[in-house]
């Protein structure tokens, strides 16, 4: 049970950020009331990707790498859990 619910909390918060990113392309969406949600909840977490990984031209893979550091969060917090449990 636990585990599922950490997979579904990781889950929830790794499509949180694939809408981010895509209401990056909109530049209105940005504005709207979900944009302003969805940036509450992402950019403490991306910003601190976007320290270290300067952009490549126009493309920010800061995001990219985010995501696969929140599988690797994920998996070691299963790790963790599994001993406790």
């Amino acid at each position: 049970m636990i585990f599922y619910i950490i997979h579904q909390v990781f889950t929830i918060y790794t499509f949180l950020i694939i809408g981010y990113i895509l209401l990056s392309w909109v530049p209105a969406a940005q504005a709207s009331p979900i944009g302003r949600f969805l940036a509450t909840l992402c950019e403490p977490y991306l910003g601190f990707f976007r320290k270290f990984i300067p952009p490549i031209g126009m493309i920010d893979i800061s995001p990219i790498v985010a995501i696969f550091a929140l599988r690797f969060i994920q998996q070691g917090l299963m790790i963790v859990v599994s001993y406790i449990v």
